[in-house]
């Protein structure tokens, strides 16, 4: 099993999600965050004071896959998320070495 956590636009998350679940992916956690990466922000005027906006909104995805199934939800979470310009976003990809559910104790890939 393979853990993907991606960083992606906050504009692009319905796009994402509507792609991971017509290839059957449906589990997912979703949480809101800042950061930034190269782009290093962007300067902002408020009441005619600049200021540096460093740290940008942007949407973590996690998601647990069977191994078998990585390469394709990768594809479809990169082709789905990408807009070309800078700031798109990361993949970041750790084993998992097992996945228990809570509710009836199942154990491995039918946990997911």
């Amino acid at each position: 099993m393979k853990k993907i956590e991606a960083i992606i636009q906050p504009f692009k998350l319905d796009e994402v999600k509507e792609a991971l679940k017509a290839i059957g992916i449906d589990g997912m956690t979703i949480t809101e965050v800042r950061g930034h990466g190269r782009q290093k922000g962007h300067k902002e005027v408020y009441r005619g004071q600049e200021y540096n906006v460093d740290l940008l909104p942007k949407v973590k995805l996690e998601l647990v896959v069977p191994s078998g199934r990585f390469d394709e939800v990768v594809k479809t979470l990169t082709a789905a998320a990408r807009t070309g310009k800078i700031g798109d976003g990361k993949i970041f990809v750790y084993d998992v070495a097992e996945a228990i559910r809570i509710r009836n104790d199942d154990r491995g890939e039918s946990a997911l």
